[in-house]
């Protein structure tokens, strides 16, 4: 029985999206993408950062464009974000997720506490 039509919002697959690649380890940040913003660490700022989507009636491909920590194994991180942000979108909205491309475009590397930092004189 049809009460009417469903449609999720494009914004709405984005942060989920958003949300379940930075669950990853390895991942450090969304990033702006093709637009060349700057990169923003984890955070609420924008949920939906770093991720495009086309959403039709029951199929998503999304676009996931993150950083990753110095020292991860890209390829496994990658692999990782790609099951998780399938799994996840398909589970809140009911959407057949085609394709999950990640693009990596940067590595942050960390920055050491300045409590650790030697002083240069006594």
């Amino acid at each position: 029985m049809k009460h009417g039509t469903i449609k999720i919002a494009n914004e709405v697959v984005a942060i989920i999206a958003g949300l379940a690649a930075t669950e990853i380890d390895g991942v450090a940040g969304m990033s702006g993408g093709i637009t060349g913003d700057i990169t923003e660490m984890l955070g609420m700022k924008n949920l939906s950062k770093g991720v495009k989507v086309e959403v039709g009636e029951k199929e998503a491909a999304i676009d996931i464009f993150v950083t990753v920590e110095y020292g991860s194994k890209i390829n496994e991180t990658a692999d990782a974000i790609q099951k998780n942000v399938k799994k996840t979108v398909e589970t809140m909205t009911g959407l057949n997720v085609i394709e999950v491309n990640v693009n990596v475009q940067g590595v942050i590397i960390p920055k050491e506490p300045k409590s650790e930092i030697e002083p240069r004189v006594q």
